[in-house]
Parts: structure tokens; C-alpha cells; sequence
């Protein structure tokens, strides 16, 4: 068995899930064990033997993390210090007009700077917007910083200087200079080589800052996992990449876990030839969604971590606080949901670990999905007293029974997690209730009917594997690397020459990676997308296009896209803003059906309850045994996940092992 298997690992906030598949037949093996959040390397190495391999075993070995996510969001981050254009060192610091909360006075305006003041340094030098040198960097300012550097004792240096991106000359003479100063240096021309400085300064900072964490991880999973390229990371925007290209771009980790889910789930609506697809990933600490319209993922430019902005091309992938272990709470406004989570330690009080808080788990637990005969991935067992000792005070307080108020917290759940659907639809002119809901994660199954109902969507989707789907996703996505680049070229009178050279130099950029991973550039796609907009508009639009490259058809092709998504176009002169660059091996990976042996249920009915129908024996189904469609009210079981079926609803296997989950018409 040496050496033949692939591995994908997704470490959530309570479990790590993987999944292994063996090259040469294609079998495939799942488990979940629980999260590690300080040894999360252990936690990987657990998960292998839980799956019956050892290390020598392995060939590839993918894994999304939120480790990077987490740590900036919880502020966990070390010090570090900006070097940044003199007058514009306190760029952090002044940061966008816009408050956190426009009505919350009770709060502060903005996010603390990232940076301390006494950390920036502010650097004699100028380049113009199009690149020219105005003041060149001289060597006694390089002396200067150096000298400041050493007094101040940090081991991360985030460097952004005006308009590197247009010309990185002065950040690449520092680069070279500040490497046997200080272990670790980010570079605003590598990280986000883009016009709009705080966002490029606030991208490059936490870059810095995630490099020390990361890099002291990523070493030890070298150490502790020796397979060479065979060690890859999920990066944001949707695919793999090698550790050696993450140590210098951490911030790439960022949201990969989430993105993992979002590939497999662009693979299977492929599969299913769904036109409009809605991803419902509901793990123990989170829910993430994203839309995916003819098997394409919605890109965003960035979003906001930590209430900070994070700029980099990523998944759009919509986040709340409202997973599995999030903690209950009832205030005076009635019961909420997240966005703190009881997590892998202790975890929810049915867990039967320690938790003493009320999670959705417990609530879930009382009303009869969970099984309390068997184990959660064979580890860990459901003690329904003790999800009912956590949820008595809040019965009690709302004067409620015990079922009714697991029933509201469901309820709760379902609204949250509901709002959050329409952040990825409506928000952007798409009615949800055409879409297929795809659910997987630990939580979605089980609550995809609820919230289906609760949306109108009419259609949904169980993947095999569902409860390890964002860890096969790790391994089914394709290997790339992706930069996007500030232009600013406008369409009218445009050098095609000068605009050409610069679109190539990207295009070489995307390639490094994959060839320094022995890839044939002869399998390598590439995809181009320019992001344009009106000349006097703020914000751009992506636009799909090919070399060489042909103004005029960008130019219709940019006005059919500014129709679709806004109902007019107009005659008026257009600029290229960006251009995206990504390069690309697709995936050759083939994944069978996991084979698990059919299970001798001890008690193959149970009492659950549901919206109008409380404490129904219910039908407990083996889903491995499904061959036919079942009928609610039932319990779809297998060693890792639950689907929840209601009554009124029918649930039809097919012979891949997906569920089609659909209300039976009355």
C-alpha cells in the first residue's frame, strides 16, 4: 500500500474531517476526529490513522485550514512593523470614513489599527501612479530604517509603499536588503499588486502577520508529513497550491477551508448539470455559503476580516457565526444563535466533554436526529440528558417545554443562517428560490429541509461524502495560482503593445508556482479576466477574455456584462481597472462512492419531533442501504452525517450516493 493514496483534510473549528483515496482502484475512506486548535498537526496525523494508513502511505496530502482566519479574527496575531511612503505611514490609522455601525454609538467608529503607531516607519521616498522614480531611494534611508528596525525587535516586516504595484523597484532594493534583518518580510507589490492603498497596506500587514504562524506550522507539517511537492494547501480562491508558494503568501490561507466545500461543490453541479447552484456548508462552528451559476463560483475581490479589509481574489463565500457548536443564548429580544461556538473543547453538552452551555447540537439532539446508540464518526457518543440539562433554564425562562424550545432554537437557526442565503442572491439580483441547495458539512443535512422550506427553494442536494465534503474538495479541485494587477488602461486609444507586455508579465507571475512543481507547461490553462468599469465609476465588473487581446469585442462584451447585472449600458468611455491572471492544471482525481458496510440498526425507529408534528416514531434509515426513494417523517443515517427528513417531504437516492431531497406535493 506504500505511497498510492491521496489525502484531502478540512481542520474545522470542532472536527477535522478527511478523506483518502487509493490511486491505482479509486477506494475510498472517511473519518472525522476532533480538532486540535493548539496541535493541529497532531490533529492531521490522527486523522491518517483513522483511516487506517500510516504516513508512509501517502502520495498527496491537500488540507484547507482556518488556522490563518481564526487567528485574525481573534487577534491572535504578533507584532509587527509597516514601512510605508513618507506622509502616508498612518494609512492604517486613518483607515475609510465609513463606521462599523452607523448607529452604534456605543462602539468605536473603526478597528484598531493593525499596526501600532510607534511600529510605522515612514520611508523618504515617491514614485508617480504610473511608476516613475520622483525621489529615489537612497542608501542612507535604507541605513536609517535598518538601524530602527533592530531597536524595535519584531520578526515580521510588512512593507507598502505608494504605487508599488505601478513599479516595485523600492520594495524589491528593501526586500533584499531586510532579509538577514528580520525572518520574515511581505511585500504590497506581491501580496495585492493593486491601486487603493489601504486596502493594499491592510492586505500586506496581515500577510505579515500570518507569516510567522504560518510558517512555524507548515514547517512542522514538513517535518512531521515528508512526502515533498506531494504537501499542498487549499488557498482562497478555489484551488491547490504548494507549501513553498503559501510561506510567502499566508494570507492565501485565509477562508480555505470554506473554499475547499465551494470547489467540490462546482465539480458536482457540473455533474448534475445545475445551472444555479446555492452551497449550504454548516460545520460546528460556522455556516458558509456561496452561489455557483453554470459551474462557475462567484469571485469577490476581498472581503472584511476582523473589521478590517482583506484584499485578495477569493470564493465569494458568505460566512456567519451559526454552525453546530454556536452557542444559545435568550435575552430580552428572544433567542439568538452564535456567534460564539463551544467548539472541539469542550464542544456541545451532548457531546458528553465537559460543554455546559446550549448549542444548536443539543437542540437537534433533543428533538431525536442524533442517534444516542451510536457514535459521531465512531468518537464520540450523544448524551441526550445532557442537552436537556443545558436547555432547561431557557425552557424554563420562555415558559416553553423542552421540545418546543429546541423547536424555536431550530427555528432561530434556520433564520440566521436564511439571511445569509439572501446576502448571495438577492443582493446581487439572483432569486434563490430558483437554486439547488447543496448541503454538507456536519449541520446541513439536517437542517436543509427546514431551511428550504423556510427560503422556497424547492430542490436539494445530500453529496456523498457530505459530512467530508469540503476535505474532498481539497482533493478534486484543480492545482493553480492566481494574481490579479492594477492597469488602468482606458479602451479608447489603447497600447495594445505596452498593455500586451504587461498582461504576459502577470501570465509568467501565475506560472512560477506550478512549474516549480514539475507540471508540464504544455498542461497548464490560463484564464484571463479584466475588471472594468466606466471611466467614472468606482467600483469594476469582471469580464472574461482571451489573447491576443481584441478592445472592441472586450468592449461589447463588457456592456452585455454591465446590462446583465444592472439593466442599461451606455456609449461611455470604459477603462480596464485589473486584470486577473490565473494558471491552471484541472484535476484528474476520480473518487468512487465510500463503500461502508451496512449497519444492523439497534433500534430502527425513535421518537423525534418536528414543526407541527411533535414526538412522531420515525423511520431511522441506514443510507448506505437506500435503493429507493423514502418518505418522511425519517432519519438518514451513515457513520458521519444525518439527514433530517420531515414529513411532507421524500428523499431518492442515486447511484452515485447523492440524495435528492424534494416536498411531496399535497
Amino acid at each position: 500500500m506504500t505511497n498510492i493514496w491521496e489525502i484531502g483534510t478540512d481542520i474545522g473549528g470542532t472536527f477535522t474531517d478527511i478523506i483518502a483515496i487509493r490511486r491505482d482502484t479509486s477506494e475510498t475512506r472517511i473519518a472525522k476526529v476532533p480538532s486540535r486548535p493548539h496541535a493541529p498537526v497532531q490533529a492531521m496525523l490522527e486523522a491518517i490513522e483513522a483511516v487506517g494508513l500510516r504516513k508512509s502511505d501517502v502520495k498527496r496530502f491537500i488540507h484547507g485550514t482556518t488556522r490563518i482566519t481564526n487567528a485574525i479574527v481573534e487577534e491572535r496575531l504578533p507584532r509587527i512593523a509597516l514601512i510605508a511612503t513618507k506622509g502616508f505611514e498612518d494609512v492604517l490609522e486613518i483607515a475609510r470614513y465609513r463606521r462599523r455601525d452607523l448607529y452604534r454609538l456605543d462602539i468605536a467608529p473603526k478597528a484598531k489599527a493593525l499596526v501600532p503607531r510607534e511600529l510605522c516607519f515612514a520611508l523618504d521616498e515617491r514614485l508617480d501612479h504610473e511608476g516613475q522614480v520622483l525621489k529615489p531611494l537612497a542608501e542612507a534611508e535604507i541605513e536609517r530604517l535598518i538601524a530602527w528596525l533592530k531597536e524595535t525587535g519584531v520578526e515580521s516586516v510588512a512593507v507598502s509603499l505608494l504605487h508599488a504595484y505601478a513599479n516595485p523597484v523600492h520594495e524589491q532594493m528593501l526586500a533584499e536588503r531586510l532579509k538577514t534583518i528580520v525572518p520574515h518580510v511581505s511585500l504590497s507589490h506581491e501580496i495585492n499588486p493593486e491601486a487603493r492603498e489601504y486596502e493594499r497596506t491592510s492586505s500586506t500587514a496581515f500577510n505579515a502577520a500570518a507569516m510567522p504562524i504560518a510558517v512555524e506550522y507548515l514547517s512542522e507539517l514538513e517535518e512531521r508529513l515528508p512526502i515533498g511537492p506531494g504537501l499542498q494547501v487549499f488557498h482562497s480562491a478555489g484551488a491547490m497550491i504548494p507549501i513553498s508558494a503559501v510561506k510567502r503568501r499566508p494570507l492565501v490561507m485565509a477562508m480555505s477551508g470554506p473554499a475547499a466545500g465551494v470547489a467540490a461543490s462546482v465539480s458536482i453541479a457540473r455533474q448534475l448539470k445545475k445551472s444555479r447552484v446555492l452551497t449550504f456548508d454548516m460545520g460546528g462552528t460556522t455556516t458558509d455559503v456561496c452561489l455557483i451559476v453554470d459551474g462557475q463560483a462567484e469571485m469577490a475581490d476581498g472581503k472584511m476580516l476582523g473589521d478590517r479589509p482583506l484584499r485578495q481574489p477569493m470564493l465569494a463565500v458568505h460566512s456567519i457565526g451559526a454552525g453546530g457548536g454556536s452557542i444559545v443564548r435568550a435575552g430580552a429580544g428572544g433567542l439568538t444563535v452564535g456567534p460564539e461556538s463551544a467548539g472541539s473543547e469542550p464542544g456541545p453538552a451532548c457531546y458528553g466533554r465537559g460543554g455546559t452551555r446550549p448549542t444548536i447540537t443539543d437542540a437537534n439532539a433533543l428533538l431525536g436526529y442524533l442517534n444516542p446508540e451510536t457514535k459521531l464518526g465512531d468518537r464520540i457518543g450523544i448524551a441526550v440528558d445532557a442537552a436537556a440539562r443545558v436547555i432547561e433554564p431557557i425552557a424554563q425562562g420562555l415558559g416553553l417545554s423542552l421540545t418546543e424550545t429546541a423547536l424555536g432554537i431550530i427555528r432561530v437557526a434556520n433564520a440566521t443562517m436564511a439571511r445569509a442565503l439572501r446576502r448571495v442572491t438577492v443582493e446581487r439580483g439572483i432569486d434563490g428560490r430558483d437554486c439547488t441547495l447543496l448541503a454538507f458539512g456536519g449541520g446541513g443535512p439536517m437542517h436543509a429541509a427546514g431551511l428550504a422550506e423556510l427560503y422556497g427553494i424547492t430542490e436539494i442536494v445530500v453529496p456523498a461524502a457530505s459530512s467530508a465534503f469540503s476535505a474532498l474538495g481539497c482533493l478534486t479541485a484543480d492545482f493553480s495560482f492566481l494574481q490579479q494587477q492594477t492597469l488602468r488602461v482606458a479602451l479608447d486609444g489603447i497600447d495594445l503593445a505596452k498593455v500586451t507586455q504587461r498582461i504576459e508579465a502577470l501570465v509568467e507571475q501565475t506560472l512560477v508556482p506550478l512549474l516549480a512543481n514539475a507540471i508540464p507547461h504544455d498542461s497548464i490553462q490560463i484564464e484571463l479576466v479584466a475588471l472594468m468599469r466606466y471611466a467614472a465609476q468606482a467600483d469594476a465588473i469582471p469580464v472574461p477574455f482571451t489573447m491576443p487581446l481584441d478592445a472592441e469585442k472586450l468592449r461589447q462584451d463588457f456592456l452585455v456584462k454591465h446590462r446583465e447585472l444592472f439593466g442599461y449600458a451606455t456609449n461611455e468611455s470604459c477603462v480596464i481597472e485589473s486584470v486577473r491572471a490565473q494558471a491552471r492544471q484541472p484535476s484528474t482525481t476520480e473518487v468512487s462512492r465510500p463503500k461502508t458496510a451496512l449497519r444492523t440498526m439497534a433500534t430502527p425507529r425513535r421518537r423525534c419531533s418536528f414543526d407541527g408534528a411533535l414526538d412522531v416514531m420515525t423511520d431511522v434509515i441506514d443510507r448506505s442501504a437506500m435503493t429507493s426513494v423514502v418518505f418522511g417523517p425519517a432519519i438518514i443515517e451513515d457513520a458521519w452525517s444525518t439527514v433530517v427528513l420531515p414529513p411532507q417531504w421524500q428523499a431518492t437516492p442515486d447511484s452515485n450516493g447523492n440524495l435528492y431531497l424534494a416536498k411531496v406535493a399535497s
